[in-house]
């Protein structure tokens, strides 16, 4: 289907999300999926929202990010947290990060290379960062992905080949490094259609820095040696408050909702897991009243991860707890990358003999960010937290994994590469996750996926690229670890 994609790209830039002349996405006053005419602040709001479209949608989501995390179970979407993965939704996340949003960021480069102005270092070093992090999304995602040949449109290349998912890594580490560093905060870079940053250099190289981070701690044990290196090198130029945030702020007005969300009718496809509301009513979490809501009869109860529609001790639906209703605003906002996730990272480096800082600061920093991201400021209340939720060094991979999961919800999909990345367990090493109550519904995968699935329509359009791909992973099936999974 990339192919298809690829082939056509030139139509689909048609139909990008476009917005002309607005500052912020509270400017908009038109429907943004509409055709317009193709400018760079045009392509970049489309690639921004496009994006968070599909990753915060109910079926990417809702049917495998937050699943997958253990962070959500289905309702009447039961299979999806048995691990039954849907084609359509499968597809729909590979084909729109492809043909739209990575397509219209390619487009800004290409735009400004032929033709420069005084902007342009500025504006291609914005696009090359979104590039990189959605490039590292999908080789997250599916491991070796097309990245050098993606966007050579020509009759010869319509079927690009898969690059090595540990060399996309590398030149991904060296593009942002290089952009972040050659932009210019004197000068401008968009002056309308930058949701994310309002066209704020200096925000975009601490967002930068702070995806080398990302990079770097997820290789931490597939390659050691240039995760310090790369880590020790940025950590300082990265995020150092929530304000430096990086988010897609919806208006909570159509079109411009956030793409999960009941302002117009309840939703009742998914239960929060008992997984994530027993451990935080274990630690008295408060928090817990944001990611869930009670039940009709008051409680905080998840559903048993996993659990088949037709299981006989399920309790009447209301019996159980839904995503809170911050989590479904129509007004939330889709996360690119925040201010506690560094500093986790951070803790993590430390811990690991990294000379990023104090490991114990770090962690209980992003503690305390996390809980301030949800609007919970009370010095006294977080400190508490803390004494109930201690930093152990010993016990550092717990300790950090635990919460650095907990303050990621609910980004389902970075949730379930740290889930499995870290492989970690309560503090104290007691089982946090559990396999699916009623079983999986694939045979090669009992207790977590490790990776999607590559698209039937690769393995039909793009044959000789795919089977090369899956060989080189070790198999095209969800059992099969990336290359920087060593737990």
């Amino acid at each position: 289907m990339l192919t298809r994609y690829l082939k056509y790209s030139c139509y689909l830039l048609l139909s990008c999300l476009a917005i002309a002349g607005c500052k912020k996405l509270e400017d908009i006053n038109h429907d943004p999926t509409k055709p317009t005419t193709t400018q760079p602040q045009y392509l970049l709001t489309g690639a921004e929202k496009s994006a968070m479209d599909i990753l915060y949608a109910g079926p990417q989501n809702g049917r495998i990010g937050m699943p997958y995390a253990q962070y959500w179970t289905g309702n009447d979407k039961a299979n999806d947290s048995r691990y039954l993965l849907d084609e359509g939704i499968n597809g729909g996340l590979w084909d729109n990060l492809y043909s739209v949003s990575l397509h219209n960021l390619d487009q800004i480069i290409q735009m400004n290379r032929a033709t420069p102005i005084a902007n342009s270092k500025n504006q291609i070093a914005i696009a090359q960062i979104l590039k990189a992090w959605i490039i590292q999304f999908l080789s997250d995602a599916y491991g070796n992905v097309p990245y050098t040949q993606a966007f050579k449109l020509n009759e010869n290349n319509l079927r690009p080949a898969y690059d090595d998912a540990k060399t996309i890594y590398k030149s991904l580490i060296d593009t942002l490094a290089t952009q972040a560093a050659g932009m210019d905060p004197s000068l401008a870079s968009f002056d309308a259609g930058d949701v994310l940053y309002n066209g704020n250099v200096a925000a975009w190289q601490k967002l930068a820095y702070s995806l080398i981070l990302r990079l770097g701690i997820r290789m931490a044990d597939a390659d050691p040696a240039t995760a310090k290196t790369v880590i020790e090198a940025n950590f300082a130029k990265a995020m150092t408050s929530n304000a430096d945030n990086a988010q897609f702020q919806y208006l909570g007005i159509a079109p411009n909702k956030f793409p999960y969300n009941e302002s117009e009718r309840p939703l009742s496809e998914f239960f929060v897991t008992a997984t994530l509301v027993d451990y935080m009513q274990s630690v008295t979490d408060p928090r817990l009243g944001i990611y869930a809501r009670k039940a009709a009869d008051s409680v905080y109860r998840g559903l048993a991860y996993g659990t088949s529609e037709t299981n006989p001790t399920r309790l009447p639906p209301a019996n159980y707890s839904y995503p809170g209703k911050r989590i479904y605003a129509a007004d939330m906002a889709g996360i690119l990358m925040t201010y506690p996730e560094v500093e986790f990272i951070l803790a993590e480096a430390a811990a690991r003999g990294m000379s990023t800082g104090d490991a114990a600061t770090h962690y209980q920093n992003g503690v305390k960010a996390s809980m301030e991201y949800w609007g919970i400021s009370n010095a006294d209340s977080i400190a508490a937290y803390l004494t109930r939720v201690p930093y152990v060094a010993g016990d550092w991979r717990n300790v950090i994994g635990s919460q650095k999961w907990l303050a990621l919800y609910p980004q389902g999909f970075q949730g379930w590469f740290e889930r499995t990345r870290l492989n970690f367990q309560k503090p104290g090493g007691d089982s946090l996750f559990r396999a699916p109550a009623d079983g999986s519904l694939d045979p090669n995968v009992s207790y977590v996926p490790y990776r999607l699935t590559y698209l039937v329509s690769e393995q039909q359009q793009n044959k000789a690229a795919y089977e090369a791909a899956a060989s080189a992973i070790g198999g095209d099936t969800k059992k099969t670890k990336l290359w920087w999974n060593k737990q």
